[in-house]
């Protein structure tokens, strides 16, 4: 039983053909290009954006100490993390960089969902901790100098909006940039509500304004950095992307003329952007002698135009289940 473009394994035969950046099979080309054009530009605007937020964690610091300010000192630290956020994702761009070797067969990529999934660990962190030492706070309100309070908050507030303009648009290229953009755009929530507790404590002398304005922060923060963390552990643990539906795409792949069965259907991503789809599809006796190899053609396209990024499908003649591990049933 001759099926095209495939491999024999004992005396069951069965085609495998890959689509990535350029499958080729039977004499029919797929071209998927994933290109990498805009990573220099990328790469400057994080390392404008770290200047920018290293010069502003200088600041808050001295102005934290001096005006007694939680709300600056909280927001200080948390720029402290986004400094040492940003280098990380910077580090894992240039890693991601490299291309696929012997070992690593799949490049790089994922080190920048891990530099993406550390981030928000410690945005998520550094929040929590702002919030409990604001409540700690509560009955025992220090004076606060507002004066350099508001300046040192208004500087960090134009460079953090600077910052967040520089990176908005390339937040959706990964979960890597989505970590650094979720940083910047924090910083500018924490600007604004270290502000606004600057303008009450000075014009009314209500000193709790600054205990609120941290809650504020870490209540706002908090949700969009646990969303990022449990998006970047799905990726690691190589869950289905949310975007995707697998039932759906099984469907699909089963209504194609000549296939008879869809199984060991996996869907997952290497960088939280583009999927990757593999599966096993049982075909019966026409479509396996066809020497077109239109199952796969069609294969590759029906799930192409519902997302993926890579496909790979193996051709099995029924009956060739019995032989694979219970692990691809």
């Amino acid at each position: 039983m001759p099926i095209p473009a495939g491999s024999t394994s004992g005396q069951h035969r069965h085609a495998v053909a890959d689509s990535g950046r350029s499958a080729n099979h039977a004499g029919h080309r797929h071209e998927q290009g994933h290109g990498h054009s805009h990573q220099p530009t990328t790469l400057r605007s994080l390392l404008v954006v770290l200047g920018v937020t290293s010069v502003v964690f200088v600041g808050e610091i001295i102005a934290g100490i001096f005006s007694g300010s939680l709300a600056l000192l909280a927001d200080a630290a948390h720029m402290l993390f986004d400094s040492a956020g940003l280098i990380l994702a910077l580090c894992a761009m240039f890693i991601g960089r490299k291309h696929p070797s012997g070992q690593a067969t799949f490049g790089y990529r994922r080190v920048e969902v891990l530099a993406a999934a550390l981030n928000a660990a410690a945005v998520f962190v550094v929040t929590i901790w702002i919030a409990m030492s604001a409540i700690a706070r509560i009955g025992s309100q220090p004076e606060i100098e507002t004066g350099w309070m508001l300046i040192v908050a208004i500087i960090g507030l134009v460079a953090n909006v600077t910052s967040a303009l520089v990176l908005v648009r390339r937040q959706h290229e990964s979960l890597n940039l989505r970590g650094a953009y979720l940083h910047v755009l924090s910083d500018a929530v924490g600007s604004v509500a270290v502000i606004i507790a600057g303008v009450i404590i000075r014009t009314t002398g209500w000193m709790y304004a600054d205990t609120i304005a941290s809650v504020i922060i870490a209540l706002l923060i908090i949700p969009r950095s646990w969303q990022l963390l449990t998006q970047s552990v799905g990726v690691l643990l190589e869950q289905a992307p949310k975007h995707s539906d697998p039932e759906a795409v099984r469907a699909a792949l089963a209504a194609i003329p000549g296939v008879t069965a869809v199984h060991d259907l996996h869907i997952w991503s290497t960088d939280g952007t583009n999927s990757i789809v593999t599966a096993h599809l049982v075909v019966d006796t026409a479509a396996a002698s066809n020497a077109r190899c239109t199952v796969l053609d069609q294969a590759h396209d029906v799930v192409c135009a519902m997302g993926a990024g890579h496909t790979t499908f193996q051709l099995e003649p029924a009956g060739h289940v019995s032989h694979e591990f219970e692990i691809h049933r």
